[in-house]
């Protein structure tokens, strides 16, 4: 590093304010391992895509637009969610809570960020997706601009702490400033670099958006619509097959300080694509686990489809395989299955007594009050949960 340099990073405190901005540089010694991980995870949820289903893709989009409103402090009930992306999808919502129409606009944009990744990516079409999430004009109480710039001498700042004790974590490049910095982030994200990665585009992508910050609100959100839709052009299904801002939500706090670190520092983001990374690479070996849950399960109800079971059998062994092999500590006894069915000690030990001569449960423990069943192969094929092996 220069002494010029030196001097300029003495006199700035964020990346926009350095004369190379938005000029990134990383060591890519240092991601290749990570970035390996990544790709290997990826070949194995593009192979198992084929077979995912309209309800698991419904799951997906519903975890998306709730923890991607949750990162932002926004509660949005999860049913209504799910019924509003069931809507959305085409699928019956007979016997759903109503839909969530402020969760629409959101679970709109999500849709086009996937869905139309090989369109590029325009001015109008971010206006219009921040315009999507405030359709009233307002963010809580407060009037916003909406489907436009932010505009204004006040700073763009993210603070934390009560009212006279703030900490600014952060300030964006003032509101002049925003025309420019927009333009040569599209002109960056739909012309890259001809050798960057996909998904090293997609991390730089999602910093670059934040740190320009150009909207009242929201920015936070489209920042991660933003990677979502790089992350489907790499993939080029057109399919959402994992969940990012689930993984971000689980690691909010160090999220935060990542971005916080590289946006203060010297257009070095290796230690924020280390992060990302990371992060997707959980979101994505988490997608696979339940992939293979669903698939699973349904082979298992598949199996046992000409064994005759009553409404009460039928929900507890669907709780069991919802549960997972290590769901029900101790196992399924009479008194869990009294509890999840409210019926008497009676009727809960004959269905249970049923199902193992059924086969599809077999007691794990000593016979007595204390006996505890779990389901088993016998004639069925019982799901198991695969676990991933890591590098």
């Amino acid at each position: 590093m220069g002494h010029d340099f030196e001097a300029e990073l003495k006199m700035t405190k964020y990346i926009w304010q350095l004369a190379k901005w938005p000029q990134f540089v990383f060591d890519a010694n240092e991601l290749l391992v990570l970035l390996g991980r990544v790709r290997r995870l990826q070949g194995e949820l593009l192979a198992r895509a084929h077979g995912m289903g309209l309800e698991a893709k419904v799951s997906v989009i519903t975890d998306e637009a709730v923890t991607t409103a949750a990162i932002e402090g926004e509660r949005l009930d999860r049913t209504r969610v799910r019924s509003s992306v069931a809507r959305r999808l085409g699928l019956s919502t007979a016997g759903m809570p109503g839909i969530d129409r402020n969760a629409d606009g959101l679970i709109e944009v999500l849709l086009d960020a996937t869905e139309q990744f090989n369109v590029p990516m325009t001015q109008k079409r971010l206006k219009s997706w921040q315009a999507a999430l405030f359709p009233t004009g307002y963010s809580g109480m407060y009037e916003i601009r909406v489907g436009k710039w932010r505009y204004g001498d006040d700073p763009m700042q993210v603070v934390s702490g009560r009212a006279g004790r703030e900490r600014v974590h952060f300030e964006a490049p003032p509101s002049e400033r925003i025309p420019n910095e927009v333009s040569a982030f599209l002109n960056w994200l739909n012309h890259p670099p001809r050798q960057m990665d996909g998904i090293v585009r997609a991390a730089i992508a999602h910093l670059y958006f934040v740190t320009i910050h150009p909207f009242d609100d929201g920015n936070g959100r489209i920042a991660r619509a933003i990677t979502d839709y790089v992350l489907a052009a790499d993939e080029g299904t057109g399919r959402r097959l994992y969940s990012m801002s689930l993984q971000i939500s689980k690691d909010r706090d160090r999220y935060y300080e990542v971005l916080e670190q590289t946006q203060k520092g010297n257009l070095n983001v290796t230690v924020w694509l280390k992060w990302f990374f990371a992060a997707l690479e959980s979101a994505m070996a988490t997608s696979i686990s339940q992939m293979d849950k669903a698939i699973d399960t349904g082979t298992f109800w598949a199996s046992v489809a000409e064994i005759p079971l009553n409404e009460r059998q039928r929900q507890v062994v669907a709780r069991l395989l919802e549960a997972g092999p290590s769901g029900f500590e101790g196992g399924l006894n009479n008194r869990k299955y009294v509890g999840m069915t409210k019926v008497s000690r009676e009727t809960a030990k004959r269905d249970l007594v049923d199902l193992v001569k059924k086969r599809i449960l077999i007691p794990t423990t000593a016979s007595g009050r204390s006996v505890a069943y779990e389901l088993t192969r016998g004639g069925t094929d019982v799901p198991r949960t695969k676990r991933l092996k890591r590098s």
